[in-house]
């Protein structure tokens, strides 16, 4: 059955100025009828033409998914009814949070998009000395929500429930300088705002249990930290990851790095693009994970 994220919100406005509720899923008993959303309305009723009685999955990021049945299908909106609840997340057992210094096009939408199916939890984006894209002011709403929809899409495709948050941009020493932090007001996409605040993603405000920085191969440098695999002993560790841009971070930015915990983690013995760096590392993290939890 085709997956589609529900989005939440108090109220939505339509073109006739009514104005729909899209509540919680989990707030409403199973039959109920909602209301779906306008991105669920078009892609599903409109380019996917489903009719009357078709089923599909619906999922808000708050636990679980839903089977749905279309029940009424009009020009500007539809609704359906809640069939049964499934409690599934898929999340990953590794809480994962990415610091991403942001490249062109469509090698950010693949660095999110693989991280989102590799089960990371959120996503920080960072500018940096040698950093391809430093967003004006103005860009920053349209980007951020751009990149948060990519994620869902994915979500949607890979049959994550809960999806990454993906974090407006900030330089890579200021973020750097609040690592100790655990407490600060990040910024998200409306679309996930409420979402955000959900107790499942109060894991990103705990102590980090172990920071690694990708880095190039280098003489004389080990290539897995030692603190790796006795940090994947511990259930549902909390790693941060620094992946740097095409041009590698600068030396300042690598010094400034350590000098807050991020250990250097070389992968292999060859350079890796930053669009694949996160897809590599989570698949390794997972593996070990799995491999140590075995033991």
């Amino acid at each position: 059955m085709r997956r589609f994220f529900y989005a939440t919100s108090n109220t939505i406005t339509n073109n006739k100025n009514n104005s729909t509720n899209h509540p919680q899923l989990s707030s409403l008993p199973i039959g109920s009828s909602i209301y779906l959303t306008e991105s669920i309305v078009h892609h599903w009723c409109r380019v996917l033409r489903a009719n009357v009685g078709d089923e599909g999955i619906l999922f808000d990021g708050f636990g679980g998914e839903y089977q749905v049945q279309l029940q009424t299908i009009s020009k500007k909106q539809a609704t359906a009814t809640l069939v049964a609840h499934l409690s599934d997340d898929r999340t990953a057992e590794i809480v994962s949070k990415i610091g991403l210094v942001m490249s062109r096009g469509e090698r950010m939408d693949y660095a999110i998009q693989k991280s989102t199916e590799l089960g990371v939890t959120a996503i920080q984006l960072l500018t940096s000395q040698h950093g391809e894209v430093n967003l004006k002011p103005a860009q920053v709403e349209k980007k951020l929500s751009h990149w948060q929809q990519v994620a869902i899409a994915a979500c949607e495709q890979c049959g994550l429930n809960r999806p990454p948050l993906i974090f407006a941009p900030i330089s890579i020493n200021d973020w750097l300088e609040t690592a100790a932090e655990h407490g600060q007001q990040l910024t998200v996409s409306p679309i996930v705002a409420e979402l955000s605040q959900e107790p499942y993603y109060q894991a990103l405000q705990r102590p980090i249990d172990l920071r690694l920085q990708l880095s190039v191969p280098a003489p004389n440098q080990p290539a897995m930290p030692a603190a790796l695999l006795s940090t994947l002993r511990q259930p549902a560790p909390y790693i941060e990851l620094l992946i740097g841009p095409e041009g590698g971070l600068s030396v300042d930015e690598c010094q400034q790095a350590e000098a807050v915990g991020f250990q250097p983690w070389q992968i292999g013995s060859r350079v890796l693009r930053t669009e694949t760096a996160p897809v590599v590392a989570l698949a390794t993290l997972h593996a070990h994970y799995q491999s140590q939890q075995s033991r």
